[in-house]
């Protein structure tokens, strides 16, 4: 990338993956400690204030009373405790701000400079546009949870989650295509649409990932790999009709959560088996051994994280490895896209 006249793009679109992956280690942090619904209003630049003095804290608290949460699970909260739980969704909001800065600026900095053009353009408007969207999805997401049930959507939860994974992967995708503009590499259709069907579903298995999350569904049948002493638990096809237990049931939702790692995984097996039939150059090997190691990696971490019953630092850690998972599979589809 030395001499790669796109340099300083490369730079600030990496800068950008890297604050976003920041976002989503918060984030979760933030989902894990209960911490989101803290901040009860949506303010875009007084809200990068947080309170100062103690009147202002009392202030704060005093809003945070009004609503369902405080009334109905944290009715005990201490001011010092609600500092806490503050904290999180404070440093989470001020870190998308930071990262809307990232963009926007430079952005515009590069397009009056010349350094972006032609349809580089038009992919950098959407990077732009996927953000701001974030960011209206973050407070869609809160605002679920400040009405009756003092608790997000797992739906909501699920579109704010795979808006950012997303973010990063077509950003990250972009970056890409920058630092490997003129690399030669084999054209091997087969192999690219199966790294299509990875992509797919791996994000299918994060968004069933945030409705674990989102409905709790980790703190039960913490056991591997029968659910309990069943294969299948009564509690996945408790709920009628049937179809509603894979998206708004706590058995169905962990049920397909798990079916579907086994799939990831063995797809990944299959692609890397596959791949031995060609000739593959450095960067398509890379991708492929990065793909099974993390893919691994993440499997343990899931089963390690419900054997637990998601202890927040392995609950974090486990999103982690979902984000480096897209991570590989975009670098991976990024290595065999067509020349």
């Amino acid at each position: 990338m030395k001499n790669n006249p796109y340099k300083p793009v490369i730079l600030w679109l990496l800068t950008g993956c890297l604050l976003i992956f920041l976002m989503v280690v918060i984030g979760g942090i933030t989902r894990l400690t209960n911490s989101g619904l803290s901040m009860v209003d949506w303010k875009l630049i007084m809200g990068m204030i947080p309170p100062l003095s103690e009147q202002d804290w009392m202030d704060t608290f005093n809003k945070y009373k009004q609503f369902p949460e405080y009334q109905e699970v944290n009715f005990m909260f201490t001011l010092e405790e609600f500092k806490a739980i503050f904290f999180w969704e404070y440093l989470h909001r001020l870190i998308g701000r930071i990262i809307g800065m990232v963009f926007i600026i430079p952005f515009f900095y590069f397009l009056i400079k010349n350094k972006i053009t032609g349809n580089l353009i038009g992919k950098c408007v959407i990077i732009l546009c996927m953000g701001g969207f974030q960011g209206f999805l973050g407070w869609w997401m809160v605002k679920s949870g400040l009405v009756d049930n003092p608790d997000v959507s797992h739906y909501r939860l699920a579109i704010h989650l795979i808006a950012a994974f997303l973010t990063f992967a077509y950003t990250f995708w972009v970056a890409l295509e920058l630092i490997y503009k003129d690399k030669v590499r084999p054209n091997i259709p087969s192999l690219r649409k199966g790294v299509l069907i990875l992509f797919v579903l791996t994000v299918i298995q994060i968004i069933y990932g945030a409705f674990v999350a989102g409905l709790n569904a980790g703190f039960t049948m913490n056991t591997y790999p029968k659910m309990g002493d069943h294969w299948i638990a009564a509690s996945v096809t408790a709920m009628e009709p049937l179809w509603t237990n894979f998206i708004d049931g706590i058995g169905g939702v962990q049920f397909v959560h798990r079916i579907l790692a086994h799939i990831v995984v063995g797809m990944v097996i299959f692609l890397l088996m596959r791949s031995t039939k060609f000739e593959l150059n450095a960067t398509q090997k890379k991708s492929l051994v990065a793909l099974i190691v993390i893919v691994f990696a993440q499997f343990m971490l899931g089963v390690f994280t419900l054997l637990y019953a998601v202890p927040v630092w392995l609950g974090v850690t486990h999103q982690v490895g979902a984000f480096f998972l897209l991570g590989a599979v975009t670098y991976s589809m990024s290595s065999f896209r067509r020349a």
